[in-house]
């Protein structure tokens, strides 16, 4: 399976992550559709970095300190375009489903995050 593949299938992981943890933050806590995506977001960061280091690209050589550091700026760069979309269809388009907002806003970030990813934290 090519390095690629594998990064969509975990984006696939870190989307349900994702997507769990909003749905269970909306149901059980106070926290609005905002409040409750930066904490989502969050957990799927942590998710993606473990599966991408096993699955996709292997550790890197810099070691797993370092890594997380790289992996958290990338990711949190991705996540900012990521919310940034996110927030702008629920707000522009009104009535708009959280999830669908949520699948959307995941696909505008998806190259960013394997450009970044690939060149910056796990390159060779």
């Amino acid at each position: 399976m090519s390095r690629v593949l594998r990064f969509a299938v975990v984006g696939g992981i870190g989307f349900i992550a994702d997507a769990a943890m909003l749905a269970l933050l909306l149901a059980a806590t106070p926290l609005g559709p905002f409040l409750a995506r930066l904490a989502s977001v969050g957990f799927a960061l942590c998710v993606t970095w473990l599966c991408n280091r096993t699955v996709t690209f292997g550790p890197s050589a810099r070691g797993m300190v370092v890594e997380g550091a790289r992996y958290g700026s990338v990711g949190v760069t991705t996540s900012i375009v990521n919310y940034l979309v996110y927030c702008g269809l629920l707000l522009t388009i009104p009535g708009m489903p959280v999830l669908v907002a949520l699948a959307l806003a995941s696909l505008a970030a998806m190259a960013l995050s394997y450009l970044g990813y690939s060149r910056l934290v796990f390159d060779r």
